[in-house]
């Protein structure tokens, strides 16, 4: 543990990693010239509709974070485009960066518009709630696909570690949450603590079942159109296979990226796709790497387009966007901060306790 502390070390067991993905299947994989002559059969009108259902789940995701946001905050709340924005940079982030920064990113751009001082803590609740309705959506879509097409065997223990996981942090979510605002924190608590309990009025949506349901709604829906993405995006490279074959596409996919390793995890994204394409549905292995690029540059031109877009309307540059994750952590509430400078409570005097 204390060598994976070091930089270089981490670096090199990425390369490592890539090295053998890029090994795998340069020697494993199909004739290249295949994959080639794949890409020049593409029909473009059919990617030019997988890019338009993959923007329109973007837009859809939003609306389910603002949803989350609204409950979590008192007036005034964020404007859409002010959430679409943030969200936006947070999926620029998560495209060219390793890591999950791009979820810290979307809090800092939002809390340096938010009129509140000390929001950033609330704001990560509400991300790691939006997170968690995700994982509803993933749970249905992993059923959706165990009834109607194969799951490989080595994806079998990954995708009951999602569906364990999602089901404790759903759980968790909903017994942490706080209802109301917070108008003083308690005395003597610590910066991690503080933010904590803070972060738990991000949570508020999970009690208000009503509200719940409306954002639950629209992560469903947003992986709904995600899905129809992927199905248009086979039909574009020639592959005329059926609905639950996007599925497995899909969910594959979420699998191969659960640990980013490098930015996309370019490589065995496309061994994910290809190989049980090729097994289960007779795709032949070019055509499916070919498919797993293109897909792969479909969902890609969404996040990175869009996202440059906003990260200009911000008056953001891409250094600014690697230390992000220090910039949303500017300011921290503590016993000293007026009452005044804290969203109001629904309750008079409200005080942050376990």
């Amino acid at each position: 543990m204390t060598l994976l502390r070091n930089g270089w070390i981490r670096a090199a067991i990425v390369l490592l990693a890539a090295g053998g993905v890029v090994a795998l299947l340069w020697w494993r994989g199909p004739a290249w010239n295949g994959v080639v002559d794949a890409f020049q059969a593409v029909e473009w009108q059919w990617v030019a509709a997988a890019v338009g259902l993959n923007l329109l789940s973007v837009l859809v995701r939003t609306l389910a974070w603002r949803t989350v946001i609204v409950q979590a905050m008192p007036p005034p709340h964020p404007s859409y485009l002010l959430v679409f924005s943030a969200f936006s940079v947070g999926l620029f982030a998560n495209a060219v960066l390793p890591g999950r920064i791009g979820e810290l990113a979307r809090v800092a751009v939002l809390n340096r518009r938010m009129p509140q001082q000390g929001t950033w803590p609330i704001l990560l609740g509400t991300v790691f709630a939006h997170r968690v309705f995700d994982l509803v959506a993933m749970i249905g879509l992993i059923l959706y696909v165990a009834l109607t097409a194969h799951i490989p065997d080595w994806a079998v223990t990954s995708l009951l570690a999602v569906v364990v996981a999602g089901v404790t942090l759903f759980t968790v979510a909903v017994l942490s949450a706080r209802v109301g605002h917070v108008t003083r924190v308690e005395e003597g608590l610590g910066a991690v603590r503080k933010v904590v309990r803070l972060a738990r009025y991000g949570l508020g949506v999970m009690r208000r079942p009503a509200a719940a349901a409306v954002a639950c709604f629209f992560q469903v829906l947003g992986w709904t159109c995600q899905l129809f993405a992927v199905y248009t995006a086979m039909r574009a490279f020639g592959i005329d296979k059926p609905l639950p074959a996007a599925g497995l596409v899909l969910v594959l996919m979420n699998v191969a990226t659960v640990f980013p390793l490098w930015p996309g995890n370019v490589g065995l994204v496309q061994a994910a796709v290809a190989l049980p394409l090729a097994r289960y549905y007779g795709v032949a292995k070019a055509k499916g790497i070919a498919f797993g690029f293109g897909l792969q540059a479909i969902e890609a031109s969404v996040g990175i387009g869009v996202g440059l877009i906003f990260l200009a309307r911000e008056g953001l540059s891409f250094a600014m966007l690697k230390v992000m994750p220090d910039m949303a952590q500017a300011e921290v509430p503590d016993e000293r901060t007026p009452a005044d400078a804290l969203p109001e409570s629904d309750a008079p005097r409200a005080r942050l306790s376990g």
